[in-house]
């Protein structure tokens, strides 16, 4: 989905590793999240706006790594089942299936693909590829790149560095796709999670492959 820009608070700090943070109180996703031991918890606090917290399963319980994160949800706000163009970000839980940018690799346990001009990512409801990371020559792509047709080109700011949500594995269509937490520069989002780049980067070194992320009201 094509990303508005996002505002951020520059006070937005996130504490990863400087020394081990209390116990917490189980997290409102606990049961939901098997036995995963990283966990991005985004809950919306009205319109577009929500607050992230990032939490470790440790043999003390779920401990905070960072807290109190603003971040920018989809324009519309969320949505439990969302569709093409509803500019709603899903909630529920979700895996963390890799990241991309176009910026180099910063570094941590999930795959990492660094984007150019002719790397998208495939919203052609018609297309057999729908919901994926394609590779091709603009003239040479095998489905709709418009942006009608919700095609994105992955070459763009907003994009420095994103990890990809697993909203649609089963790639449905026009039950929707894109769905990122990405960098960003000024406003809301289409559906994406959106926070400032320097704190994604610092969460992007931290996660491992299991991590999720919860999305809820």
């Amino acid at each position: 989905m094509r990303r508005l820009s996002i505002l951020l608070c520059a006070a937005a700090v996130l504490s990863v590793f400087p020394a081990a943070p209390a116990a917490a109180a189980a997290p409102w996703f606990a049961r939901s999240v098997g036995a995963a031991t990283q966990v991005i918890s985004v809950v919306g606090v009205g319109g577009s706006k929500a607050k992230m917290d990032v939490y470790e399963r440790t043999a003390a319980g779920w401990q905070p790594v960072g807290a109190g994160i603003p971040a920018f949800i989809g324009a519309n706000g969320m949505a439990p089942q969302t569709h093409d163009g509803q500019m709603k970000t899903p909630m529920g839980v979700f895996t963390l299936d890799f990241a991309f940018g176009t910026e180099p690799n910063p570094g941590g346990g999930l795959k990492y693909v660094q984007v150019g001009p002719d790397h998208w990512w495939d919203g052609d409801m018609k297309s057999p590829t729908y919901n994926t990371m394609q590779v091709c020559k603009k003239d040479r792509c095998p489905f709709n790149t418009s942006l009608a047709s919700g095609t994105e080109n992955l070459q763009i700011p907003q994009y420095a560095h994103a990890v990809v949500m697993g909203v649609n594995k089963a790639r449905v269509p026009g039950n929707g796709g894109a769905f990122f937490l990405h960098s960003t520069d000024g406003g809301p989002t289409a559906g994406c999670v959106a926070i400032d780049d320097a704190t994604l980067v610092r969460i992007m070194r931290w996660l491992r492959p299991g991590a999720l992320i919860a999305i809820a009201q």
